[in-house]
This record gives C-alpha cells, sequence and structure tokens, in this order.
C-alpha cells in the first residue's frame, strides 16, 4: 500500500465515529495490513523475464481509424477489500500493478448479485429496462435476456471485430436464441449458469436437479473435460484464441472468470501460501484470488507475445461485492453482496491500456457499469443508435483525460418483487413513493435506499477467525421497526455511517420523485416458474437449451432421444498443480 493511499484512508478513518475498541482496532487495520509483494515462483513463461523488468514505458500513439483490440475481464464476487490496492492481505500483483500503470476507478458501480451486471454490461441498460429488476437468472427458468435487446458483441460485429466470450454467462439459456452464440459472439467457451464445480463442471440446482455445465459454442463440452481447474482452463482457451487471430483485425475478448464464486475451491500449491489464515472459507478465497491474478498475469503476457498489447484495452471489473460466508470480504464498505449498500456495489475496478493519456492515478469520478456499452462502441468506431435508449454514457475522456463524469445519477435498481418492508408506507414516502419497495438511487454525493436494502453489518477482517466470519466480532445493526428510508452523502460517508434522512427530508423527497420518474420507465419484471421440462435428465444429462417451438416438438423429441442415447465420456476429477498455463503451442 503507498503512503499517498495510507493517508487517504487514514483521512477517511479520523472522520468516522468512535464504534468502540474492535471496531477502531478494524479501521486501523486499513494501514497496518500492509500489502507485501509476492510472485509466484513459477508462471510457466519463458516471458518471466520481461514480467520481473515490468511493463514496456514505450506508450504509443493511437492513430485515427485503428480500432482497438478490447479486453474486458470480470472476476465474480470480489470483495471490495480483496485487491492488494486496497490493503488486504491477498497478494495480487499482476492487478496491483496493471491498475498502477493504468488507472483506478474508485467511484465505480456494479449491480450486488450476477445475471443484472452482467445484463447491464452487454447491454448499457438498468435491469428496469430489461425485465431483471428481480434476483437472478436461475438454471430452471425459462428466462433469459430478452431478445430484443442489442447486444454490445452485436455492436461490435457491425464494426468489423471477431467476438469472444470465454467464461460464465449467467443470462439465460431456456431456448437456443438465448446462447452466446446467437447474442454476438463468433465462439464461446465456458459454462451457462451462475456457479458450479470448477473441476468436474457440474452443478445441481436442487436436490436430482443435477447437470453438466461446459459449453464450447452450442454443445457440452464433454471433450475438453480433463478436470483442469476452471481457472486455468479459461485462460488456456484465450491464449488459442490470441493465436490463431490476426492481430491487424480488432477483437473483443470477454473473460467472465468463475472465480472467486463458490465452491470454494482452489489448487493446493495456492493454498500453502496462506496457511497462516485461520479461517478456512477466507484462505480457500484467497487461494482463489492469487490464482486468478496469475491467470490475468498469463493473458497480458499473451497480448503481447501474439502482437496485441500495444493496441490494447484491457478492463478489469468484479461483477458484484463479495460474500463474507463465502470468504470475500468488503470493509470499511457497509453490506456485502445481495444488498444494496455500498459492500454489494462498490466494485474493484481499473482501466489499463497503452493508449490512455493521463496514467497512475485514482479516478473518483461517477462511473456505472451500463457505461462500457457505449464508451467501447465508441472507442470501437461504432454508433450509438439514439433509439437504443441506453442508460449509460461514455466516459472514456473521464477515465484517460480526468474530466468530469457526464453521469450524476444512478439507478442501482426498483424491484418491486423483493420482500416487502414491513413498515414501508406511500406516507413514509410523502406521498412520492411506497418506501415498502426495495429501491436504490445515488445522484450526486446523495445516496437514497428504501424498502429492505439487506444485511447492513460491517465486517472487518479479523472477524475471520477460524470458522466465522464471527459475529461477535462484526457491527450488526439492528434496524429500527419504524425504518424504511435511509439517506447518506456518500461523498463525506462512504461508509454509510450516518443517515440523514431526517435532517435532510427536501434532499429525501428529490430523490424520491427522481425514483418514481424511472420506475415510470420499467418494464414489466420477468421471473417465471421453474420449468421440469430443464431438467438435465431429459437432456442427455446437460444443462442446455430445453424450450422446443410447437412447430417443431415432433423433430425435437427425436433429437432428444438420440442424444440421450449418446455416451457421456467418464470425468476425471483431479487437482490441479498450478492456474500457469501450458507453454504457448507453435
Amino acid at each position: 500500500m503507498g503512503l499517498v493511499d495510507s493517508l487517504q484512508v487514514s483521512c477517511c478513518v479520523k472522520k468516522m465515529l468512535p464504534l468502540g475498541f474492535l471496531t477502531a482496532f478494524s479501521a486501523v487495520s486499513l494501514f497496518t495490513y500492509g500489502y507485501v509483494s509476492w510472485e509466484s515462483s513459477n508462471t510457466g513463461f519463458e516471458e518471466q523475464e520481461t514480467l520481473e523488468k515490468g511493463f514496456d514505458d514505450h506508450v504509443p500513439q493511437r492513430e485515427v481509424g485503428r480500432q482497438p483490440h478490447i479486453i474486458f475481464i470480470l472476476a465474480d464476487d470480489q470483495g471490495y477489500r480483496d485487491i492488494g490496492y486496497h490493503g488486504s492481505e491477498i497478494r495480487t500483483p499482476t492487478l496491483d500493478r496493471l491498475a498502477s500503470e493504468g488507472v483506478r476507478l474508485e467511484n465505480y458501480y456494479v449491480q450486488p448479485i450476477c445475471s443484472p451486471s452482467r445484463s447491464q454490461f452487454i447491454t448499457g441498460k438498468y435491469q428496469i429496462h430489461t425485465g431483471l429488476q428481480h434476483s437472478i437468472i436461475r438454471p430452471s427458468q425459462p428466462n433469459c435476456l430478452p431478445l430484443d435487446n442489442l447486444t454490445l458483441p452485436q455492436k461490435l460485429k457491425k464494426v468489423g471485430y471477431s467476438t469472444h466470450m470465454v467464461g460464465k454467462w449467467h443470462l439465460g439459456f431456456y431456448r437456443k436464441e438465448c446462447m452466446p452464440t446467437q447474442r454476438g459472439f463468433d465462439s464461446f467457451f465456458g459454462s451457462l449458469l451462475g456457479s458450479g464445480d470448477y473441476y468436474n463442471h457440474y452443478k445441481c440446482d436442487s436436490p436430482g436437479i443435477c447437470g453438466y455445465d461446459l459449453y464450447e459454442n452450442n454443445k457440452a463440452a464433454w471433450e475438453h473435460d480433463h478436470g483442469i481447474y476452471s481457472t486455468e482452463m479459461y485462460t488456456q482457451r484465450v491464449h488459442k484464441i490470441l493465436a490463431k487471430h490476426n492481430p491487424k483485425r480488432p477483437i473483443f475478448l470477454y473473460i467472465a472468470y468463475q472465480a472467486v464464486h463458490s465452491p470454494l475451491q482452489a489448487p493446493g500449491n495456492y493454498l500453502d501460501h496462506y496457511r497462516s489464515i485461520p479461517n478456512e472459507n477466507r484462505r480457500r478465497y484467497a487461494a482463489m484470488l492469487s490464482c486468478l491474478d496469475d491467470a490475468v498475469n498469463n493473458v497480458t503476457l499473451a497480448l503481447k507475445r501474439y502482437g496485441f498489447y500495444e493496441n490494447s484495452l484491457i478492463i478489469y471489473s468484479s461483477d458484484n461485492g463479495g460474500q463474507p460466508m463465502a470468504g470475500g470480504n468488503n470493509w470499511p464498505l457497509r453490506g456485502s453482496k445481495g444488498t444494496y449498500w455500498e459492500g454489494g456495489i462498490r466494485a474493484v475496478g481499473f482501466v489499463h491500456s497503452p493508449f490512455l493519456k493521463n496514467k497512475g492515478y485514482v479516478c473518483r469520478e461517477l462511473i456505472h457499469i451500463t457505461d462500457w456499452f457505449p464508451t467501447l462502441v465508441t472507442l470501437a468506431e461504432g454508433e450509438i443508435d439514439e433509439s437504443i435508449q441506453l442508460d449509460g454514457y461514455d466516459i472514456w475522456e473521464t477515465i484517460s483525460e480526468g474530466k468530469p463524469s457526464p453521469r450524476v445519477d444512478i439507478l442501482h435498481n426498483i424491484d418491486p418483487m423483493y420482500t416487502k418492508a414491513r413498515n414501508g408506507s406511500w406516507a413514509a414516502g410523502f406521498g412520492i413513493w411506497n418506501t415498502a419497495i426495495q429501491s436504490a438511487i445515488r445522484m450526486k454525493e446523495w445516496k437514497l435506499l428504501t424498502g429492505n436494502p439487506g444485511n447492513g453489518d460491517w465486517i472487518p477482517p479479523q472477524s475471520f477467525s477460524s470458522i466465522g466470519p464471527s459475529r461477535w466480532h462484526n457491527e450488526r445493526v439492528t434496524v429500527s421497526s419504524g425504518k424504511s428510508v435511509w439517506l447518506f452523502n456518500i461523498t463525506a460517508d462512504p461508509y454509510e455511517r450516518n443517515d440523514l434522512s431526517d435532517k435532510f427530508p427536501d434532499i429525501v423527497k428529490q430523490l424520491l420523485r427522481r425514483l418514481a420518474q424511472y420506475n415510470k420507465t420499467a418494464v414489466p419484471v420477468r421471473y417465471p416458474p421453474r420449468d421440469p421440462r430443464s431438467n438435465p435428465k431429459l437432456n442427455g444429462g446437460v444443462w442446455g437449451p430445453w424450450y422446443k417451438d410447437n412447430k417443431k416438438k415432433k423433430g425435437n423429441k427425436t433429437k432428444s432421444k438420440k442424444d440421450k442415447s449418446k455416451k457421456k465420456p467418464k470425468h476425471r476429477k483431479q487437482q490441479f498443480s498450478g492456474c500457469h498455463p501450458s507453454p504457448f503451442e507453435s
């Protein structure tokens, strides 16, 4: 952790309210947990010498008409604290270096759970405008990202990009039209569901409803399943894509790693580095993140080896906050994954590129995951059709040149299906808004929450004892029985410790009116009941499209029987010795 960052954190800590001995100790830990640079002893690459010397200092001037290669890396469930430059005990030297040589995004927001964040990245739209306001897309639901939404890869293909996705989709698959290759990707290699075993790629949605989930394009990738840890397997696929692609042609690579989402599975050699962490979940989580850090390093080296790096734009982001019960940590932010407190929605993010005009600085301008769509399309020399009605903004000048963000507000969400706040009412919302409804909105420095925003505990690092995180070490929050509205000045109080809703009723009203305006534009929620036809047992043991058009029903039945008769290859659930891909193929 640098001196400047330590001083900044120290200043922030001084503004915090007295919180007792444990909390004070937690605050001090923000800057006493010094980050010590650590490198894995074996990268498996002959470019290790280049890595040790650091990245090239040469910064090319981007030619007019030269479309950049776009590499978007999405981590899964990475906590806000869980990166070296935020003071974590988890070692992330690659991510720290890429961020320090690029632009760190410290006022960057995503959604609190998987599917909504991914949908907003790929469409540039808030989830109230796609019908995905509630929860995630579940394996057995006949649901997917609505087919009438134009996607980012579709836009990039129109301007000559080769588009490839590796990793976790989680945007629905009940019909073939929902699959990644039907939504703009030239190729897809990865999983369709939200989670699964890192080695054998099986997932159970409920008892007895289990199936295989590793795909290559539109078919189950049985022949590619060798029991390899998914972080390594996905990185190997990225290498193959780059090796075969002509760097003179623009490429869009969306790498959505499964890590560090549960189940908490990590290669043994990475676990060895974290024997000092007593909490088993935290220890495994740390090992998984270090493995991911090495994977990002190897992706970067591949970009250099195959001639892509000098014309590349690398974006790194988490899809939501960390889950403390699964090893993640968002301290000093409040809340966790699945909540609309800052710990659920403020994400780790940075941009690394030779084309950044300003480098090595921290961007504190307001940025949201929907902003990547118009930003990347514009950088790719595409056009934004006004009829699409995006919710994102082009924020490239904000990132590259330090200019003010064009964004002044963020609708975090309005979820009319979520459990209503028991004491919420129209009266509590001044007749403007029913505060029983779960919603959250940010406007400049102000943030308003209504309804039930989720568990609002603060969980400091030392909470991760032998089992925990221990509730004895958490700052537990008991929401008063009549509470259904909260207001915070996030600029002055990023840790959401001082509710100002009673002090500034006029600002509350202003934000409630803005919520009401947004709600008028919302489309109906898409959250259908489970479909028994989704059972993998009816589809050759594989999770995949099950919806059958009535006109093709007869033909599909025959095909289904044929699929069932296929002999599935045996799986080898083996341990993987490291996250470093095999040497480059010739």
